[in-house]
Formats: C-alpha cells, sequence, structure tokens
C-alpha cells in the first residue's frame, strides 16, 4: 500500500457510495454468519463493553444485532448508517423500560454527533471503502477513551478462482483489490488507535452452477473496481460469462464450483490523549536564574 495515500486506488468511491446507500432490508447470509462469528470472540476481551455502537447494522445484520443484544444484555446501544430507511422496528427500536410497559418503544436509536461508546462495532463494511481514514476519524470520535473498535472485512484471497478464470479470458478483474490484514493494522495505527489484533480465516463456497454462484456474488456487493466496463453489458456477454466461470472455474472434489472468500477481523483501542510534557531543561534553567538574582540581591545587600 502506498505509504503516502491511504485511499484504495481501484475502487471507485462514486460506486462505492451507490452501493451503501441502496435500501435493503437485510442483511447476506454471509455477513451474518460472519457477524455471529464475531460475537464469539468478544469473549476473548477481558472486560466486555458496557455500551456499544453498531455501525452500519443493515449492512452488519439484523440477527447479528439481536446476538449482540442477548450477548451484552446490560449494555445501552444505539445505531449508525448512511441509509436508515430499511430498518425494522422490531430489531432496531429501544424497549421501553420495565417500569412503564405502557410507553411505545423509543425511536431514538441513532447515535448523534458527540456521543462516545465503550465499543463501535462494524460487520464487512471496510471493504466496500475507498478511503477508510475518515471512516477511522469517525469511529475514533465516537469511542470513549479505551474504548474498542471491533470490525470484519474481506480479505486479498477473496474471489481468486474468480479472478483467475477472467484472468485467462482477458477480461478485467471482478473486483477491486481488497486489503491485506497487516495494512488494516498500519492503518489503524495512523489513525490514532492502538494495540491493534488482526487476523483471518478463510471460507470456502461451494455452489451447483455458475447462475447461483451469480446470484451470490449479487447479494454480497458489487464490482467496485474503477477499471470495470462502464456500461450494461448484453445476453453475450453473460452467456460467456457463464460459460467460462462452467469451464475455467475451480471444483472441489464433488464437481462444485469453489469459491474463497478471505475473512479478516481485527479490533484496536482508543487512547486517552497524553498531556503535554513539561520541559525539565526549562524548569532547571528557571530555577537555576532566580537562584542566581537571589545570590546576586544578598551579595549586593
Amino acid at each position: 500500500m502506498n505509504t503516502e495515500d491511504t485511499r484504495i486506488p481501484t475502487v471507485d468511491p462514486a460506486a462505492s457510495r451507490r452501493w451503501l446507500h441502496l435500501p435493503r432490508q437485510e442483511a447476506p447470509w454471509l455477513h451474518e454468519e460472519v457477524g455471529s462469528r464475531m460475537v464469539d470472540r468478544l469473549q476473548w476481551l477481558r472486560q466486555p463493553p458496557r455500551s456499544w455502537l453498531h455501525w452500519e447494522p443493515l449492512l452488519g445484520g439484523p440477527q447479528t444485532h439481536k446476538r449482540l443484544i442477548s450477548t451484552l444484555p446490560e449494555a445501552p446501544w444505539k445505531l449508525w448508517g448512511v441509509n436508515r430507511s430499511g430498518i425494522e422496528p422490531h430489531w432496531a427500536s429501544a424497549p421501553a423500560p420495565w417500569w412503564q410497559p405502557w410507553r411505545a418503544a423509543s425511536p431514538g436509536v441513532w447515535a448523534e454527533a458527540g456521543e462516545a461508546f465503550e465499543m463501535v462495532w462494524s460487520n464487512m463494511l471496510l471493504h466496500h471503502i475507498g478511503d477508510p481514514m475518515p471512516l477511522f476519524a469517525r469511529w475514533h470520535s465516537h469511542l470513549q477513551d479505551q474504548g474498542l473498535v471491533m470490525f470484519s472485512c474481506l480479505g486479498p484471497q477473496t474471489l481468486i478462482e474468480l479472478h483467475q478464470v477472467h484472468e485467462r479470458m482477458s477480461w478485467p478483474a471482478p473486483s477491486h483489490q481488497f486489503t491485506d490484514m497487516h495494512d488494516w493494522g498500519d492503518l489503524l495505527i495512523r489513525a490514532g488507535f492502538a494495540e491493534p489484533v488482526v487476523d483471518m480465516e478463510r471460507l470456502q463456497l461451494t455452489f451447483s452452477s455458475a447462475h447461483t454462484l451469480l446470484a451470490e456474488l449479487r447479494s454480497l456487493g458489487r464490482n467496485l473496481l474503477r477499471g470495470r466496463h462502464p456500461g450494461w453489458r448484453g445476453r453475450q456477454w453473460f452467456d460467456a460469462w457463464l460459460q467460462a466461470v462452467e469451464q475455467h472455474g475451480t471444483r472441489n472434489a464433488e464437481g462444485r464450483l469453489q469459491l474463497t472468500v478471505e475473512v479478516v477481523y481485527g479490533h484496536a483501542h482508543k487512547v486517552a490523549a497524553r498531556p503535554p510534557a513539561s520541559d525539565p531543561s526549562r524548569i532547571a534553567l528557571d530555577d537555576m536564574r532566580a537562584m542566581l538574582r537571589s545570590r546576586r540581591g544578598a551579595e549586593n545587600g
């Protein structure tokens, strides 16, 4: 990664914004699966967070959100998202207090500027972002000192089999480049976070046909590559793509088409700002001058 520019150069930012603003009622099943694995990782923390903010909850998953509530029953929570229209009240409304059961569920579940939490939770978002540093700054602003950000995203081995098909056919890549876990750790440190811990796992998805593989890809996202084909392609291209995947795609021992998904998991802390250190040499010099003045006064007296 370019050390001077933190943007992901292969991501088309306009396409990224369009994807994130698409209306949606639920998350892809893969996001819910990854979110469930993230929830399991909460047990590794020395102390569970006492408040949390779910960043882009519709992308991260309503089922994941409900499991988080179940795992952290005493911790208040709120949401942050660019697309709020599809939020379903049955899972995103704050429940009425137990001592006032007649009250309707409160709609005030969206975080305001300046609200800070002990954890920011972001599931399967980062790989859609062309410039992660402004996002990291927003996470940082919503965290209390020593607060924790937990995230997941796709890694560089994702769709490697499909990339091989496109290379064989001399077609543009089927997706933008996904960022390596080590680069995420470096970027978090540059953004002011401390003690980043990043790891990954690879999942193998299998499909009965190129049609079912394509349907799955459409649910997971869009091709955000800057160099993708600029317009709609016709039936001939569609049929050629399906045929190429059927003929040249990787198959497992059972003959099913196979796709690799690399999932990157990470967390990092916000450290308290350190007060400016005093200058011991300046203090010592000032003391020495005061001593000299007092001595001169005594001698003159």
